[in-house]
């Protein structure tokens, strides 16, 4: 059931993302600032909704990066963020096909926009870090299910690559030549800084606990 609540989760988190990229291009005309507004608020809302609902049965990451960092800190098991992490990348893919269904598009395309340069990476290692240190700081789910999506707003705007911050996710876009799309060429450098930035959220989490002041 986990599993299947992460595969559940990032299929709706993706379509969110791709069909209000969409639907956002489609009303903008042509103006992007527009276009991104509309696409941010979208993604955010519903990342929030969906990590109040999920997060009691698994803990709602759908991202390996959190996965990751979650199996690091022993908070699940090896088997556990296997599974994790096929349910994830399956159901944003699958999210990206249902989004394109919704929009009578065709359902796999390959997306021709371009995102790559150092730049861009750079932007998804802070964009990671940034959600791991934000979530795995949250003191419960209520909690998270503000600062993770305020999180994800303001790294849309001040990161050059739009805060993906989710390798899966990442997978899931590349099957979209829409807004929120992105080459399959750019996908495996997008993924490394991905996982760098997961590993640096990582190291911050650790070196924020020893700061910890102790308990009067």
């Amino acid at each position: 059931m986990k599993a299947f609540v992460e595969f559940l989760g990032s299929l709706l988190l993706a379509a969110a993302v791709v069909g209000s990229g969409i639907m956002a291009e489609q009303l903008a005309g042509g103006n992007q600032a527009v276009a991104l507004l509309g696409n941010t608020a979208a993604t955010v809302t519903i990342l929030g909704v969906l990590i109040v609902t999920f997060a009691p049965i698994s803990g709602a990451h759908f991202n390996p990066a959190v996965t990751l960092v979650a199996l690091a800190q022993k908070k699940i098991n090896a088997n556990q963020a296997g599974l994790y992490l096929v349910a994830q990348v399956a159901g944003c893919c699958a999210g990206a096909v249902l989004a394109h269904a919704m929009f009578e598009l065709p359902l796999v395309q390959s997306s021709q926009h371009e995102r790559t340069g150092m730049g861009q990476w750079i932007a998804e290692l802070v964009a990671t870090a940034g959600l791991i240190l934000v979530a795995f700081t949250s003191p419960s789910a209520k909690e998270a299910a503000w600062r993770v999506p305020a999180w994800i707003a303001g790294a849309y705007w001040f990161t050059a690559s739009t805060s993906f911050a989710n390798p899966a996710i990442t997978v899931g876009r590349s099957l979209s030549d829409s807004f929120s799309g992105i080459r399959p060429a750019d996908v495996p450098g997008f993924i490394i800084a991905e996982f760098a930035g997961a590993a640096l959220g990582l190291v911050l989490l650790r070196v924020l606990a020893f700061q910890k002041a102790p308990a009067s």
